[in-house]
């Protein structure tokens, strides 16, 4: 006599958890410690729920009065700082800024041409003067390094936590336009290897996990200004990213932003994972 099988007493598939879909890795990992200065790659970033990018966008350079108050601070559109959209010449300057010792180094052309510890008013002073010189004929008033109070980031929309780039897009837009094009253009935070071109926009409104315990709620797409047509190694003005977008996809987006809802440690080379 054949046994009767109960279906009751085993899992239908619709009752198993749903694993997450490992569907690119982390690339590269950036921070932006100066607003409109010169990115600095890590191999490992901790991130917190709720909070920005560590270390990233800690300040930036005023260009004449913005009205930015740090008792109160609020978010205030880029035109207001010496930024790459207006001053590509920012891109031949190689910064580095040393968080223990609160102090930044500028480079230009392989020499050192400005360092001053930002946690002091001579510090901060050694630098504007270097802008002063540097950017004199692109300036609206005395330039004046402004230090983001706690909390807060000199941020380019409300909505930047953290900035994804997918790389394939970059590879797409070479072909577009008919040069390679270096993924730096978009100052993101993490850059990802292993998806198709345009897939990162499918993101938006999904929750991704990065690594053993971080979860990023991707919020929205990336419009992008004038900024990406400057080479970030030449500091030449040599390509038409938002037009080119424009023309070939209906829109100037590049990249997504994302909201960091559980912190924790990433690295290059971890997974990035869909859990559908």
């Amino acid at each position: 006599m054949t046994e009767s099988i109960d279906d009751t007493d085993s899992a239908a598939p619709a009752d198993l958890p749903e694993a997450p879909i490992a569907f690119a890795s982390v690339a590269s990992i950036y921070r932006y410690p100066i607003k409109g200065l010169s990115p600095e790659r890590l191999d490992v970033a901790d991130l917190v729920a709720g909070g920005y990018f560590p270390g990233d966008r800690l300040y930036a350079i005023e260009n004449g009065p913005s009205g930015f108050v740090a008792e109160a601070p609020a978010f205030q559109p880029k035109i207001k700082f010496l930024m790459l959209m207006r001053n590509e010449r920012l891109a031949a300057l190689e910064a580095r800024y040393d968080d223990a010792a609160t102090t930044l180094v500028i480079h230009h052309e392989g020499a050192e041409v400005a360092r001053g510890d930002l946690s002091t008013e001579e510090g901060r002073a050694a630098i504007e003067l270097f802008f002063q010189r540097y950017a004199r004929y692109e300036l609206r008033g005395a330039p004046k390094l402004l230090a983001a109070p706690e909390g807060f980031r000199f941020v380019d929309t409300t909505e930047g936590y953290i900035s994804l780039i997918n790389l394939a897009s970059c590879q797409a837009l070479g072909e577009m336009t008919g040069k390679p094009v270096d993924p730096l253009r978009f100052r993101a935070n993490l850059y990802l290897a292993g998806m198709e071109p345009w897939e990162e926009f499918d993101l938006v409104g999904h929750t991704i996990e990065i690594g053993e315990q971080v979860k990023l709620k991707v919020t929205e797409s990336i419009v992008r200004c004038a900024a990406t047509n400057v080479d970030p190694v030449t500091a030449m003005r040599d390509l038409d990213i938002p037009g080119t977008l424009m023309r070939r996809l209906g829109h100037n987006h590049c990249g997504i932003f994302a909201e960091v809802l559980s912190g924790g440690s990433i690295a290059e080379g971890d997974a990035v994972r869909l859990r559908l």
